[in-house]
């Protein structure tokens, strides 16, 4: 069941928006997310958080300007999402920008794993480091660490995903998530996290005169790489992750980005002049991820450090090229997954929990995104790995910290799962293939356990009713420019329409003409194949339909339901 459910607009922050000059549709919408006065709304970099405040920053600095003066080589071990290749390539550039000796590396997903494994180690000890820097990863690497200390190489830790009981004996470990880090941002993405390192080193190698006048390197340049790569993980936008997503959004509008971030915006056919969160977390990011879920994150590197256009645009269509098979392997595994569902029945189940022998790990997590959606409940979907393992990853609800409840499985089941980490609402985890059972009735007896009947029921938050007379182009485009996301919300709306017509395009998206009063307006709903009642209630978005050179306000439906 679902709940339609209007945000509650703070009458004083709306009162204070409107005074200053804000839009009256923005200031409604912002004092809904808490944004109390304008000076909220000042998402300059002068308003971005300092470097020293976050622990580690400082000592990393140092650590990698010493190595840089001694012409010491660098190799940075990434991950295979969106994040991990940003961050790695932000390092890459800044460094090299620097004068560093620098190299990366990304673990093959399948055979490795993630993170700094020893036998990662032993594939870097090839290059013969001196210094390893794990970007989006590293902070559960105990025993990878430990093999580094061991062949002599210095080890940065740049991460932020939650730590353990047990940290890694790192030189340096740089995590906003770790014990005693008072940085006010949690919500820092990986991307964000190797930002702020390279600001550090910046200003570092500044005191040690190491930038002849009007020689240093402009970091705001990486600002594409640190919006695409905060969007894409899906990670709270709080007010300093806002800065760093609008700062880079403003560069793309201006042409100014990467030979990668614009080949990307060319193969997804997306305007970088009007570039939005949007192109980053549904465009851009996936064709990215793309390269880690079925081939070598590498492709996806090289494609945001590369300096030449050609072969960034080349780089890009075989990302692209890749995420066409990522979507039909994802639609066969959906399909499959939902035959599975018909079996039983969803809402007497807490926690959903999903296995096919021929399903793809790197896509797992998808599948598991989308049944999340449609049934509202916390699920996990394994595949296969490597030495009679399953690969399971997870997808939650709010209500359910998804790596704390895998923490209590472990504790009240020992010896079903073998690894496992992640945030509140995603995580990855490996057990053994014959526990599957066991972790099945396990994971759903803490989840019902976790979540109160309410937990389980969808709410729709909305901002509320919009007037036919509002539901304009000119709004579409007011709000298309705003910075939302994960904790700062993109605006959906709710109204009863009529129903004028409908119809089911390719057997699997429903387009209609909706009436609120006398005014008409089209819409449509993804993924649904069911025809909508005469007289509907309907959350929707507003969006830009582009049509031979025109362009027409449309109305995207989350959610109907009879009234």
């Amino acid at each position: 069941m679902s709940i339609i459910r209007p945000r509650n607009i703070p009458a004083r922050a709306l009162s204070a928006l409107t005074a200053a000059g804000v839009h009256p549709l923005l200031a409604r919408l912002y004092a809904a997310r808490g944004v109390p006065d304008a000076s909220g709304l000042d998402l300059s970099l002068q308003t971005l958080l300092p470097p020293a405040a976050l622990t580690g920053a400082r000592d990393a600095a140092r650590l990698l300007a010493d190595a840089i003066e001694a012409g010491a080589r660098m190799v940075i071990v990434a991950d295979y999402d969106c994040d991990g290749a940003t961050a790695c390539a932000v390092g890459v550039r800044a460094l090299r920008a620097f004068g560093a000796n620098v190299h990366y590396l990304v673990p093959d997903r399948i055979a490795l794993g993630y993170g700094l494994t020893p036998p990662m180690v032993d594939i870097a000890a090839r290059l013969q480091p001196d210094v390893l820097i794990t970007v989006d990863n590293g902070i559960a690497s105990i025993d990878g660490v430990a093999a580094a200390r061991a062949r002599g190489m210095s080890t940065v830790i740049t991460d932020h995903h939650l730590p353990g009981a047990t940290l890694p004996e790192a030189d340096v470990i740089v995590n906003p998530n770790q014990p005693g880090c008072d940085f006010p941002s949690k919500a820092l993405a990986g991307v964000g996290v190797m930002f702020y390192v390279m600001l550090a080193l910046r200003a570092e190698l500044r005191e040690r005169g190491a930038f002849a006048a009007g020689r240093e390197p402009n970091l705001a340049d990486l600002l594409d790489l640190v919006a695409l790569g905060t969007v894409a993980d899906v990670v709270k936008l709080d007010r300093n992750n806002r800065i760093l997503v609008a700062q880079g959004l403003q560069r793309m509008r201006a042409g100014r980005m990467q030979p990668g971030i614009r080949a990307l915006f060319a193969v997804s056919r997306r305007d970088a002049a009007r570039a939005n969160a949007f192109d980053l977390g549904f465009a851009l990011g996936p064709r990215l991820n793309a390269a880690g879920r079925l081939a070598d994150m590498s492709l996806g590197i090289e494609c945001l450090v590369t300096d030449d256009d050609t072969r960034a645009l080349a780089l890009a269509r075989e990302l692209d090229r890749l995420n066409h098979e990522r979507r039909e392997i994802e639609t066969d595994m959906r399909e499959a997954a939902q035959r599975a569902l018909d079996t039983f029945d969803a809402d007497d189940r807490a926690g959903i929990t999903l296995f096919e022998p021929d399903w793809h790990p790197g896509v797992v997590g998808l599948v598991a995104g989308r049944i999340r959606e449609k049934l509202h409940r916390p699920t996990i979907a394994f595949a296969h790995g490597q030495d009679g393992e399953l690969k399971g990853s997870g997808r939650s609800i709010p209500g359910l910290h998804l790596k704390d409840a895998l923490e209590l499985v472990t504790r009240r089941a020992p010896g079903i799962v073998l690894r496992f980490g992640g945030h509140a609402m995603a995580a990855g985890l490996s057990i053994h293939a014959d526990k599957l059972p066991d972790f099945r009735a396990a994971f759903e007896e803490i989840a019902a356990s976790l979540l109160s009947p309410a937990d389980l029921e969808r709410r729709i938050d909305t901002d509320g009713k919009l007037d036919a007379a509002d539901i304009t182009l000119d709004a579409a485009r007011l709000l298309e420019r705003e910075v939302w996301g994960q904790g700062f919300p993109a605006p959906v709306f709710d109204n009863v329409f009529r129903v004028e017509r409908q119809r089911i395009l390719k057997d699997r998206h429903l387009k209609l003409e909706l009436a609120l009063g006398s005014a008409h307006f089209n819409a449509i709903r993804f993924d649904c194949a069911e025809r909508a009642p005469d007289i509907l209630h309907a959350a929707y978005r507003l969006d830009i339909n582009e049509y031979k050179g025109v362009s027409t306000v449309q109305l995207m439906l989350e959610h109907f339901e009879a009234v």
